[in-house]
């Protein structure tokens, strides 16, 4: 399953209109991203996005969303996300900000379920204000990046091994397949 193009864009919508922009670079993004499909799997055995995961230095990253978000930065005026964020580089800085072209809207919630709502909601009340390395940092706390080597795919079945899992290993693969 892949999601839908107009609900990525409500979900980059809705992390730029509720973390504090200063820290927004596309590294932090992709990790908001790995919080927001790996708590859902942990609450409710699905991700949101059924990105593919991998295992990269500066932690996990949704691969098919990271190369929407590099399609930007490579080729702003043709590329799928461009009518949602562009990218700059602040002076003195290696950080590509992500910079939202209009807010998250009530419109945009149609897309989401109650469940998935929440889970937007915490992820950006836990990381809405923290650096990138804050938040990087706690990505390499997570048994999904702990049990997989660099470049290697992150199974979401690997978030039943962390202590804040309410859902079993077996569920987690039922329930990715089945859908």
């Amino acid at each position: 399953m892949e999601i839908p193009i107009p609900k990525l864009k409500a979900i980059i919508r809705y992390f730029c209109t509720n973390t504090n922009s200063v820290f927004l670079g596309k590294v932090k993004l992709m990790k908001l991203f790995y919080f927001l499909d790996f708590l859902h799997v942990k609450k409710y055995g699905t991700p949101i996005t059924y990105d593919d995961y991998i295992n990269l230095e500066h932690g996990p990253i949704p691969s098919k969303i990271l190369n929407l978000v590099n399609s930007v930065v490579d080729n702003e005026e043709d590329a799928i996300l461009s009518d949602t964020i562009s990218i700059e580089r602040p002076d003195g800085t290696i950080m590509q900000r992500i910079k939202c072209i209009k807010n998250f809207s009530d419109e945009d919630k149609r897309f989401f379920s109650e469940r998935e709502m929440s889970i937007l909601e915490e992820v950006c009340a836990r990381f809405g204000n923290k650096t990138t390395k804050a938040t990087e940092n706690a990505s390499h706390e997570e048994a999904p990046w702990r049990l997989t080597k660099e470049t290697e795919d992150i199974p979401y079945t690997l978030a039943a091994q962390d202590d804040d899992c309410l859902v079993t290993e077996q569920d987690i693969k039922l329930l990715t397949e089945l859908i």
